[in-house]
């Protein structure tokens, strides 16, 4: 008689807080005291949750204790054997989830689940290295790892795969963990690095890509494209513009003469920027005193991945995103870009799975000066 699949959990509860807030990462205690100083909320759990909604309950659940991966299990419904010390009010840390993940490698667990992003990726890695089969439910703010599904949901269905009668037949494979140096990452400067492999279930509609940058060569495409927009821009006054981070639409920034910011968000009303690295709070704020007409998100799919929200941009939330309606969303990608997505989606993965049902369909994306060109858009 075959066992009961034996799944592991992991939660990174900081994971993702400071996204919201634009603080673009919660690594090191003095981020995460700002970050929850500036109102930053947990949410590595409720993505968790969303993964877990997908699993039968008649898998063996090993647990993370308390707030890394227990409380979580337990809400929906598992009885989880829970592995580790509940850290209580001192707080998790990488220690933690690098002795989790290495007692559930000890127990026999068939696959390890973590909720968080890059550094808790790398954690993960440091415990387990390629012997353990693992994959990252998606709840960080810089995301750049290969080792993630496309969203928590499609985290809990390729599990299912994996762990029910199509064991054996899911292709397994290596897959890059990356992170980034965050405080040069906030000064507007990009530094990652390959820290090594992760072994993960994988189909390709279920798994997110490696972060892939722009060309050089990609320069003149995008300048074509922010003038196109940076035209839109300076005839449309009493129009409040919110512009995105990514080198496709800092050319834009280049285009109106101002110095915006490379991995923010920034604001500008009547051609001139208003306001700079925005958080979550900020941008409602301005939309509420602006009593604009008009708000347009101008925004760039990640390359390699496609992610139009839910990637390095959490400062755009659901709720903004709704305030703005599908209809004032601006969307830039040279045709290199799409072309490298091999006829896959652009995809969003917002936190909130209504939405992504809702920003569902084709839209006209900017792919050249005044080129447009029709493509799709789905939930991860």
């Amino acid at each position: 008689m075959r066992r009961a699949p034996r799944l592991g959990l992991i939660v990174n509860p900081i994971a993702g807080m400071g996204g919201r807030v634009g603080l673009k990462g919660t690594d090191g205690d003095a981020t995460l005291r700002r970050a929850v100083e500036m109102g930053a909320v947990p949410m590595a759990g409720s993505r968790a949750a969303l993964a877990l909604q997908e699993l039968p309950r008649d898998c063996t659940l090993y647990a993370g204790a308390g707030p890394m991966g227990e409380r979580v299990a337990r809400d929906a419904g598992f009885d989880p054997v829970v592995v580790g010390d509940d850290p209580g009010p001192s707080g998790t840390s990488a220690g933690d989830t690098r002795e989790i993940a290495k007692k559930m490698t000890d127990a026999g667990v068939d696959l390890i689940l973590f909720a968080g992003g890059d550094g808790t990726a790398r954690n993960v890695y440091e415990a387990v290295g390629e012997n353990q089969l693992v994959l990252g439910i998606p709840a960080g703010v810089k995301i750049h790892s290969a080792v993630f599904a496309s969203s928590p949901l499609q985290a809990g269905k390729l599990s299912i795969l994996f762990l029910n009668e199509s064991r054996g037949r899911i292709h397994e494979r290596l897959a890059e963990v990356m992170d980034i140096d965050e405080n040069a990452y906030r000064d507007g400067e990009l530094r990652a690095r390959l820290y090594g492999y992760l072994r993960i279930p994988y189909e390709r509609n279920r798994v997110q890509g490696l972060k892939a940058g722009s060309a050089s060569s990609e320069g003149a495409a995008q300048a074509a494209i922010a003038a196109t927009v940076a035209e839109a821009i300076r005839r449309e006054p009493g129009t409040l513009w919110l512009i995105g981070a990514g080198t496709t639409t800092r050319a834009v920034t280049a285009d109106l003469n101002e110095a915006g910011t490379l991995l923010g968000v920034d604001a500008y009303w009547d051609g001139s920027l208003i306001g700079t690295d925005l958080g979550e709070r900020d941008i409602l704020s301005l939309i509420e005193r602006s009593k604009a007409a008009d708000v347009r998100i101008v925004l760039t799919p990640i390359g390699g991945q496609g992610f139009i929200f839910g990637r390095g941009n959490q400062q755009f939330s659901p709720e903004v995103i709704r305030i703005v309606g599908r209809g004032n969303l601006v969307i830039l990608a040279t045709e290199n870009k799409l072309h490298a997505l091999e006829g896959a989606p652009l995809l969003v993965d917002t936190g909130d799975v209504a939405l992504d049902e809702e920003l569902e369909g084709y839209y006209r994306i900017v792919s050249g000066y005044k080129r447009y060109t029709m493509y799709p858009i789905k939930p991860g």
